[in-house]
């Protein structure tokens, strides 16, 4: 039955393997759609790309690696491509979408298993969010969208799956410290071989901009997870720790880069210990 499963599902691998094609390219491609724009300060580029919800069309390439995964302490490595897209509704309210595309490369979990590799689940959210917040407070509030795009079995469950989602956070020109917290929930609706889940995501930001280094920051972005289908010590990831981030240019293109490590002082039983982030966040300012 499983092999079944997997003809039909190998049938289907080169479309979604193509989304990974599509990812890379599509900074290249937005490079040479959009004209030059009046230069913005490493400073604000800075700010712009600290908040998930600015009117900032941009493409985030980010790696993580997991250290210690799985029952034989391997490393898994993720590689997200994360196109950001506004949509202009009106002068008062923009529509921020925010696309995952996770490349993975999966270790082993029983003996004699191949280290697996693939496109993952990826998700679509979308957030409602005022076209010039006021008093430095900035939100978004919208809905999040799994889609079963796993080009192997043991990289999702193939069942789509959506939720709630909402960004809240303080930005302003004259504060050097922008802080917030992006949190979802998601569940499955249909029916796949993996089973379903309900999975909550809240990853609390805290960025500081130094003002005598313009362009360059100390972040820290950890990811908190639960999937509350597990149970005991299996429910929660939480990680502590954070990085620096500095704005370069590549030509008249800003590329925003960052670097982090996060240690999980909560993990699952077979979870990793540690998480190494790198992240190269191409920009498009409008």
């Amino acid at each position: 039955m499983l092999e079944q499963v997997r003809k039909g599902r190998a049938e289907r691998d080169r479309p979604r393997q193509l989304l990974g094609i599509a990812g890379s390219l599509l900074p290249v491609a937005l490079f040479w759609a959009h004209p030059a724009r009046a230069a913005l300060s490493p400073e604000e580029l800075a700010k712009l790309a600290e908040n998930p919800v600015g009117n900032l069309i941009s493409v985030p390439f980010q790696n993580n690696v997991n250290l210690n995964d799985g029952p034989f302490k391997q490393n898994q490595n993720i590689l997200n491509i994360q196109p950001v897209i506004p949509i202009d509704l009106s002068p008062d309210w923009n529509i921020i979408t925010r696309t995952i595309i996770p490349l993975i490369s999966q270790p082993a979990l029983f003996p004699g298993q191949a280290r697996v590799y693939g496109i993952g689940p990826a998700q679509i959210s979308a957030f409602l969010s005022p076209a010039d917040p006021k008093g430095g407070l900035v939100w978004g509030i919208g809905a999040i969208t799994q889609i079963p795009t796993e080009t192997q079995l043991e990289l999702g469950s193939d069942r789509w799956g959506a939720g709630p989602t909402f960004v809240v956070l303080h930005l302003s020109h004259e504060d050097p410290w922008v802080y917030g917290v992006l949190v979802n929930n998601i569940w499955s609706f249909t029916n796949g071989p993996g089973g379903s889940y309900n999975d909550f995501l809240a990853q609390p930001f805290v960025n500081y901009n130094f003002e005598t280094h313009k362009g360059t920051y100390l972040t820290s972005s950890p990811i908190i997870t639960a999937n509350w289908q597990a149970k005991g010590r299996d429910v929660w990831t939480v990680p502590v720790g954070g990085g620096v981030g500095h704005i370069f240019h590549l030509g008249r293109l800003p590329l925003n880069s960052q670097l982090a490590a996060y240690y999980n002082v909560v993990t699952p039983q077979f979870g990793p210990n540690w998480q190494i982030r790198a992240q190269a966040q191409f920009m498009f300012p409008k």
